[in-house]
């Protein structure tokens, strides 16, 4: 049944009169005498009795009232349902990020976006790249923040990615270390160095996916998280590739050196979202200020 129709039958059963519901809907009265004309047709029956004053509901028109009233009141609440979601009047947003990126980026683009939209509710889920993206699959989370994993790009037929940062990698050595003073240096120049790696999945994926071919850290102390590694190179156990999201704050007896321009390694940071799915609103606007704590970080 057509709602344009129902909305006429409504205004002029509640009116009494084809012209003051023309005049309401800014309808001809010919238009209103046609759309009533039409519905009576579609439905096999006579719904108004005409008055010398006006229109009055048959038995036929009174039994119709109240559904054509239910059905519009529900396409009106159907319509404000979706509005809200695209004013951001209420909805969700869901980001996932991985430990770095929840170190130092995203907390600060979802502080912005809480206050802006007060009515979204926001989550968020730390996690290693592979497990966002199956987030993202499950429609666990709208939007992850990921970086590239060391079996290869991220597949771009699965998965629709937004640039954020090529984020460096930073050499953390002890103070004491020969190089401490050097601002850059190249990685051949710390071949002897015994490199503290984390996690076996953790820490395969920022090496193998940031160093460039030719160069194998040798790794003779696991720490599970980056405090844990300043920890042990200030301790001088030997030295560590942080990523430069993750130099929030470093030990007193702890230099950061720069690889050469040639030697520096670097990790492709994005955002992902599904290939194929339109993103909500929420994301549309998290997306701007995801890229905004980014530029305040390194322009600062």
């Amino acid at each position: 049944m057509d709602t344009v129709l129902l909305e006429v039958f409504r205004t002029v059963a509640r009116l009494g009169s084809l012209t003051a519901a023309a005049q309401r809907l800014q309808f001809t009265q010919s238009a209103v005498s046609r759309q009533i004309a039409t519905l009576e047709a579609d439905l096999g029956t006579q719904l108004f009795d005409r008055l010398p004053r006006g229109v009055a509901l048959t038995e036929e028109g009174r039994a119709l009232l109240p559904h054509a009233e239910a059905i519009l009141d529900r396409v009106t609440t159907a319509r404000r349902a979706v509005d809200d979601l695209r004013t951001l009047s209420t909805g969700r947003l869901r980001v996932g990020a991985f430990p770095t990126a929840v170190a130092a980026l995203v907390p600060r683009a979802l502080a912005t976006f809480r206050q802006t939209y007060t009515e979204i509710t926001v989550s968020l889920i730390e996690g290693l790249t592979p497990t966002l993206l199956t987030h993202l699959t499950t429609g666990e989370a709208d939007i992850a923040v990921v970086s590239e994993s060391p079996a290869g790009p991220i597949d771009e037929t699965r998965f629709t990615l937004h640039h954020i940062l090529d984020e460096r990698l930073l050499v953390a050595v002890p103070r004491t270390h020969p190089l401490a003073r050097r601002r850059t240096v190249r990685l051949q120049e710390l071949e002897a160095d015994s490199f503290i790696a984390g996690s076996a999945n953790a820490e395969e994926t920022l090496l193998r996916a940031s160093l460039p071919a030719g160069f194998t850290p040798r790794i003779d102390i696991v720490a599970a998280d980056w405090t844990a590694k300043l920890g042990c190179v200030a301790a001088g156990l030997g030295v560590a590739l942080i990523p430069a999201l993750a130099m929030r704050t470093k030990p007193a007896d702890v230099a950061l050196l720069r690889l050469h321009r040639d030697d520096e390694p670097t990790r492709r940071i994005q955002a992902a979202t599904l290939a194929g799915r339109t993103p909500s609103a929420a994301v549309g606007r998290f997306l701007p200020l995801l890229q905004a704590a980014v530029d305040a970080r390194w322009t600062r």
